[in-house]
């Protein structure tokens, strides 16, 4: 049970939350090299918006050039 004084130092100081040192960052699913930045950009690794936006990429390069 915390004393009076725990609260008011908490109330006054606040807290300070501190990550575990001994377990190892994980970054989760970010591209991190080339071979796998290209299967993202291509769609290649599954994902719907990835397939979606590599249409749309092709299909823009397959377009004529309008600039001048």
């Amino acid at each position: 049970m915390a004393t009076s004084e725990d609260i008011q130092r908490a109330m006054v100081e606040g807290f300070t939350f501190k990550g575990s040192s001994g377990a190892p960052s994980s970054n989760g699913n970010k591209v991190k090299t080339k071979a796998k930045k290209k299967q993202y950009i291509t769609g290649a690794h599954g994902s719907g918006s990835a397939k979606k936006k590599a249409d749309i990429r092709a299909r823009r390069a397959a377009r004529p050039s309008q600039r001048h």
